[in-house]
């Protein structure tokens, strides 16, 4: 199964995850920024992004790229997941929403957040569903 990691960072704390993520899928986390693949050369795709702002994603980089390809995750395996540092994740149930409406089958049906840095626990357990969302 190919996959994709694309995330945007503005700490390193996401980036962190994305790494672990990218680690159990076997495959390479890259920036929203860098990203240059097309979507539908993906079976399983991975996105990664903090809160930002009133719990938004970010919005100069990774909502204008998400809002582009939203329409493409029909039939994708997709796992979310970001940090955050206030709120309650809010940000996550909305984008969870976004992408179960738009087709694609969600790992684990939410995403999964942290509050500011990631632990060792939590990047095991996203080297893991990396891992599953890859198929391995």
């Amino acid at each position: 199964m190919k996959t994709a990691v694309i995330y945007w960072s503005g700490t390193g704390n996401t980036e962190a995850m994305a790494n672990a993520v990218a680690e159990g899928a076997g495959a390479e986390a890259v920036t929203v920024s860098d990203f240059s693949g097309s979507i539908a050369d993906f079976d399983a795709l991975a996105f990664g992004c903090p809160a930002m702002g009133a719990e938004v994603l970010e919005e100069d980089e990774f909502e204008p790229f998400f809002a582009g390809i939203e329409q493409e995750l029909s039939g994708k395996k997709v796992l979310l997941f970001g940090s955050y540092g206030w709120g309650d994740g809010e940000w996550m149930r909305s984008w969870a929403e976004r992408v179960k409406a738009a087709g694609a089958a969600l790992l684990g049906d939410e995403g999964y957040i942290v509050n500011e840095a990631p632990s060792d626990d939590d990047l095991a357990k996203l080297k893991a569903l990396g891992a599953e969302l890859a198929g391995a």
